[in-house]
């Protein structure tokens, strides 16, 4: 029997569908937040709040990576070492005054002082970004673009994702919970979209951004996630300070209808570089992009509506 030649290409690697795409990144999603919520739940401090700053940091981490990855491909110019180190301070820096400078100064305990120090970490942001351009050499020129883009993925990647951490430290509630709660919602707002857009979805919404998405499937985002939201909220119970059916259901549509936007966004930005996935975090799922999008707009969401509405 002949060996085959050297030179013979391997067969190729099937495809995947969309169905085992979708499972993946789900089964991923599931791990990587079953991971994250072990350690706020923890009853070892130094878990709660350390091994969780770990996870933000590395999330950060690599969504600023990826997203400065995006933007290059496009053809575009950043700062992606300033941008990721910024990010990062950032969140260090909102870690430290909600679980080391809040609790041990009463008038630091409103929310609204939380914000404020974030504010004045991203005016440094913004200032050191306008002196790096001064003494940058490659990116003259352009400088308009490479400043716009570094504090986009400062603000769409770090920025939003430190609405986690003042939910889980938000003064006065059991914050994880609603951390909890965000996240169940969110994830059953992907899985309505899917299985019901799979089933009989026909009218496209965007095509040129995301053609597998449909009209059909947003309806099953908002149902699903309603239902989800309204039955843990049922099973939660006191835990969720503030909650009733009726703010259940109308965080189920909010939380439902920004997922959905979240990830067209996140589409049209890979749509922009001409890629398939964010990266390559996961091989033959895509990157941590691609299983924070949907999230990353309803931290705030929550955030916000824990703030003015529920603890108002």
């Amino acid at each position: 029997m002949e060996n085959p030649t050297p030179s013979q290409p391997a067969p190729a690697a099937p495809a995947l569908s969309k169905g085992q795409i979708f499972v993946r990144r789900l089964s991923s999603t599931v791990a990587l937040w079953t991971i994250v919520l072990t350690a706020i739940f923890s009853g070892n401090v130094f878990v709660r709040e350390y091994v969780f700053l770990g996870l933000m940091l590395l999330l950060a981490f690599t969504g600023l990576k990826e997203f400065y990855g995006l933007v290059e491909k496009r053809g575009l110019v950043c700062f992606p070492t300033w941008g990721i180190l910024n990010g990062l301070l950032l969140m260090g820096a909102t870690f430290y005054y909600v679980t080391v400078y809040q609790p041990a100064h009463a008038h630091a305990g409103l929310p609204a002082r939380a914000n404020d120090f974030e504010t004045t970490v991203l005016i440094l942001f913004v200032l050191g970004l306008c002196v790096r351009e001064f003494i940058s050499k490659k990116n003259q020129s352009v400088g308009l673009t490479a400043i716009s883009t570094t504090l986009l993925g400062l603000m769409y990647v770090p920025w939003l994702l430190n609405f986690l951490q003042k939910i889980n430290f938000f003064p006065g509630v059991d914050g994880r919970y609603y951390v909890l709660y965000f996240i169940i919602v969110t994830k059953f707002s992907d899985v309505g979209a899917y299985c019901v857009g799979s089933l009989i979805g026909k009218h496209k919404m965007i095509p040129r951004i995301s053609p597998g998405k449909t009209w059909e499937g947003f309806g099953g985002a908002i149902l699903v996630s309603t239902g989800a939201s309204v039955l843990f909220a049922k099973i939660a119970g006191p835990h969720l300070a503030g909650m009733n059916l009726t703010h259940a259901i109308i965080l189920g549509i909010l939380l439902s209808v920004a997922a959905v936007v979240g990830d067209l966004i996140e589409s049209l930005f890979k749509r922009e570089a001409g890629v398939k996935d964010s990266g390559r975090f996961f091989p033959g799922i895509g990157g941590i992009l691609d299983l924070l999008d949907s999230l990353l707009f309803n931290a705030p969401i929550m955030y916000l509506y824990l703030r003015h509405v529920l603890t108002h």
